[in-house]
């Protein structure tokens, strides 16, 4: 049977990646201080803290990969539109702006792609910190198993 006070631990346990927003690396610092704490007192709270802490883990995979394909398309773009401001002297100053290029499309989608995915961990973050409340088991979508 799941008490009041493991079911509370779970919740905050998963609430406790918001915060990161006030502490760099408290995403990763919260959960894992609560559930190395907790986990012997319960297999509910165990379950939840390695869920949050993998979920937490794939999250930051996720980003490294999607920065390192992002990265290079903006310094490509940078690096391939030198010419962006011709400077003819001081009676003759015009700036030339070119059609955009793929690369910039590229890049533009994958920072749109970064921008949806950290809408949907906030939301798979407050769906796992409600089932916890009601007591109930979550598992996070494409989260990659590290602890077991």
């Amino acid at each position: 049977m799941i008490d009041r006070h493991q079911r509370n631990i779970a919740t905050f346990i998963h609430l406790s990646t918001f915060s990161r927003f006030i502490i760099p690396f408290g995403n990763f610092i919260g959960p894992i201080v609560l559930w190395v704490v907790n986990k012997d007192k319960s297999e509910f709270i165990d379950a939840h803290g390695k869920q949050a802490i993998n979920f937490q883990m794939s999250i930051l995979l996720y980003a490294i990969i999607l920065g390192t394909l992002t990265i290079p398309f903006f310094i490509f773009k940078i690096f391939s539109g030198l010419d962006f401001i011709d400077f003819n002297g001081f009676y003759d100053f015009s700036i030339n702006i070119g059609k955009p290029s793929p690369l910039l499309y590229i890049g533009g989608a994958l920072g749109a792609l970064a921008v949806i995915g950290f809408i949907l961990e906030l939301v798979f973050i407050v769906i796992a910190s409600l089932k916890a409340r009601d007591g109930e088991l979550y598992q996070y979508p494409l989260t990659i198993n590290f602890l077991k």
